[in-house]
């Protein structure tokens, strides 16, 4: 028999998919009859598929350990892939980091190997807080497009990633952004126009007759200092909708520097929306702030407008 003990990062987690990941070469009927038959037991009774391991529990496999070496093989997706991070802060719970330009935040069509969260999976592995199969895998709380610099929140374990997600849910995390845009924009306000997504075309509208599909999303800005034709702006988003500050901005008349999609031109060599996730605040007061992308930084340099930025 093969035993374990159930760390807090797969606290949360079903039985039949915790085995399901210890056991990547069984079929999920395999693993469905092992229950059913007995062969695996939490804390010496006879567990069952829906049951919900918490912390401290004792799991028994009743498995020979050649069959359990066996069916216990497998080979990390992270492996391979680059441990860069730009880390923010850490504990045994979270992990932030300053997410670069140009890194999608998890896998699409596109890329599958080398995005962010592959990343701080490969950064975590190696500090040896996930093993091969076995360990609840990390999971980010939020997302960024791959043009946008930023702070994201990882969650090493599910009722970390479980909490976070309800207070961003509950709009009770605070999420300020750092924007170039076009012209010279003055003062403060709320954008408070409903969004829709295009799909096809991955882009996003502001919908103001009120379709069944449009999704309320607010906007405030603040506008710090104008200059050389443009202005820095501090954004708080008090909703999340996909794309929803560049459609906002488009929408004021002051579209990000870089944002061709969105109406706004290229300058400085710049050929992607200058925006950047400058600072997270969570519940409990905790405060995560994040210097802006190189490419940010020098604009900001080139066009005067570093004088504007916030502390």
């Amino acid at each position: 028999m093969i035993q374990f003990e159930i760390l807090r990062q797969d606290s949360g987690k079903k039985l039949h998919r915790y085995v399901r990941q210890t056991l990547p070469g069984l079929p999920l009927s395999g693993i469905y009859k092992m229950i059913r038959v007995g062969r695996i037991k939490i804390n010496g009774k006879k567990g069952k598929n829906d049951t919900v391991l918490m912390a401290g529990d004792q799991l028994t496999i009743y498995i020979a350990e050649e069959e359990y070496s066996q069916l216990a093989k497998t080979k990390p997706k992270f492996q391979g892939v680059p441990g860069d991070l730009d880390i923010v802060y850490e504990d045994e719970q979270l992990l932030v980091v300053n997410k670069p330009v140009g890194l999608l935040t998890h896998p699409d069509e596109t890329e599958h190997k080398d995005t962010l969260i592959n990343r701080a999976l490969a950064y975590l592995y190696r500090q040896g807080e996930i093993s091969d199969g076995r360990s609840f895998l990390p999971a980010t709380v939020n997302r960024l497009d791959r043009n946008t610099s930023g702070i994201v929140l990882i969650g090493k374990d599910s009722e970390t990633i479980r909490e976070l997600a309800k207070n961003v849910r509950e709009h009770l995390v605070h999420k300020q952004y750092l924007a170039i845009v076009w012209g010279k924009l003055f003062g403060e306000g709320d954008i408070d126009d409903p969004l829709t997504r295009d799909h096809m075309q991955n882009i996003t509208r502001i919908d103001r007759m009120e379709k069944e599909s449009a999704k309320s999303a607010l906007t405030h800005y603040r506008a710090l200092g104008t200059a050389a034709g443009f202005t820095l702006v501090q954004i708080d988003l008090i909703s999340g909708r996909t794309h929803q500050i560049r459609a906002h901005m488009k929408a004021l008349g002051h579209p990000l520097l870089g944002d061709v999609k969105y109406g706004g031109k290229t300058a400085f060599e710049v050929e992607h929306h200058l925006l950047h996730a400058h600072l997270v605040e969570l519940p409990d007061g905790s405060r995560f702030v994040a210097p802006p992308s190189p490419v940010f930084t020098s604009v900001l340099q080139s066009t005067g407008l570093r004088r504007y930025m916030p502390s």
